[in-house]
């Protein structure tokens, strides 16, 4: 989406002195307010232990920041924060200028980045439950003339709706974002019945997932240095050496406290990572809050119920770090747990291809096996699983495929036929 109003002058006001737990990084905070377009005209840090809840910071504050405005000449002032409707009417009438609070960044920026049909979906049904307590009298009137950040995106004409014709609109955009759910899930699975396994790129916001998924797939998702530049879910098909093909998808970042608006406006977006085989996730290794940052991501696949999936870490970025080389590292049954590798320089990518095949073998046969004339049903039972991958046949008629089958599909059908996986290989499975 083109930014409509460039250069927005942005007054950012960082709250100190809450608990570390709700906290948030007022580094972070500025990169949002970058990427969401803002020129930063000033950077105020308020300490904060009793919230003002007409103001939430206290009133001298507030005329300070009003006298800071008007010698900025700032266009918003944007809170790193959630603030009440209330507060935000307030503070609007007191500052004399637009007020955005920590979520209202955030969807301007997932605004700005949706490009998919679903994922403007998303972003709009985001947008319109956020502002719904918000469409009173003049913040209405201003939200419809002015635009900008915090006010663009694919819901902005339904700014001047009143709440009824709000609440059509987000039932609208229910109903049609549960067929596209339907359609992710006839797809996906076709290729579960293809037995081609999932693997899902998981992690905080700017870590280098989508530079690892252009490299792994030959493809072009947008990538840069910046926060969310990924929004909408990509799928591609790879070849891992040593596995065979796998369904790899880019998904978006997820950052400090994410909003819970987002977390279920994305819910079918992040199925991808509830679904998948294994996750991928990719750490920022030379980041100073990298700890935090992986906490908040397990914080995130909990709350879509992914947190069970097998994961592999994939330290990125150790281009960055002094005297670091690509490697594995194992836990004591010798299992891959994490990889350090740098998507960008494209070093360690055959170790990481590498533990992935090591990790998701063991959910699947690889093996090129003989079945003679008698085993014609056993034949087309494999064929009806999609097992064979290529077929020949030798002098005597025999039948000779290369299969690459679940364990799970393949002990079941050998159960059926009353032949257990260890003697179905040691009777057929070729040198």
């Amino acid at each position: 989406m083109i930014n409509e109003h460039p250069g927005e002058r942005a007054i950012l006001v960082h709250l100190d002195g809450r608990e570390p737990d709700v906290r948030e990084d007022p580094y972070e905070f500025q990169e949002l307010a970058v990427s969401a377009g803002a020129v930063i005209a000033s950077f105020v840090n308020v300490s904060l232990h009793q919230p003002n809840a007409r103001f939430l910071i206290g009133s001298g504050k507030v005329e300070e920041l009003r006298q800071l405005v008007a010698a900025e000449h700032a266009d918003l002032v944007i809170f790193n924060h959630t603030l009440t409707p209330s507060q935000e009417r307030n503070l609007e009438r007191a500052l004399e200028c637009r007020v955005l609070d920590r979520v209202g960044l955030i969807l301007d920026i997932f605004a700005q980045r949706a490009q998919t049909y679903e994922g403007k979906l998303q972003v709009e049904l985001a947008q319109l439950e956020h502002i719904a307590s918000r469409l009173v009298g003049s913040r209405a009137d201003l939200s419809g003339q002015l635009g900008g950040i915090g006010l663009r995106g694919p819901g902005e004409t339904q700014l001047e709706s009143d709440r009824r014709l709000l609440r059509v609109r987000v039932k609208q955009i229910k109903n049609r974002l549960v067929k596209v759910r339907n359609q992710r899930q006839l797809a996906r699975r076709s290729r579960q019945r293809a037995e081609i396994p999932g693997v899902s790129l998981v992690g905080y916001t700017n870590t280098g997932k989508s530079t690892l998924f252009n490299f792994l797939t030959e493809s072009k998702v947008f990538a840069a240095d910046q926060l969310f530049a990924t929004l909408d879910p990509t799928v591609r098909r790879v070849e891992i050496p040593k596995l065979g093909a796998v369904t790899l998808a880019d998904t978006v970042g997820f950052i400090r406290h994410l909003p819970h608006k987002l977390v279920e406006a994305f819910r079918a977006t992040l199925e991808e990572s509830v679904n998948a085989d294994l996750l991928l996730h990719v750490i920022d290794a030379q980041s100073p809050e990298r700890d935090e940052q992986i906490k908040q991501v397990h914080t995130v696949l909990q709350d879509i119920e992914a947190d069970d999936v097998p994961m592999l870490e994939v330290y990125n970025k150790i281009d960055l770090l002094d005297n670091v080389e690509p490697h594995i590292q194992r836990d004591e049954q010798g299992k891959p747990v994490r990889v350090w590798i740098s998507a960008a320089k494209q070093q360690g990518i055959a170790l990481l291809q590498q533990a992935i095949a090591e990790l998701l073998e063991e959910e699947i046969y690889i093996a090129t096996v003989r079945l003679d004339q008698q085993q014609s049903r056993l034949r087309g039972k494999l064929f009806d699983l999609n097992a064979v991958q290529q077929e020949s046949h030798t002098e005597d008629g025999s039948s000779v495929l290369k299969l690459r089958v679940a364990k799970i599909e393949l002990d079941k059908l050998l159960s059926h036929e009353g032949i257990t996986a260890a003697d179905f290989f040691a009777q057929y499975t070729e040198d």
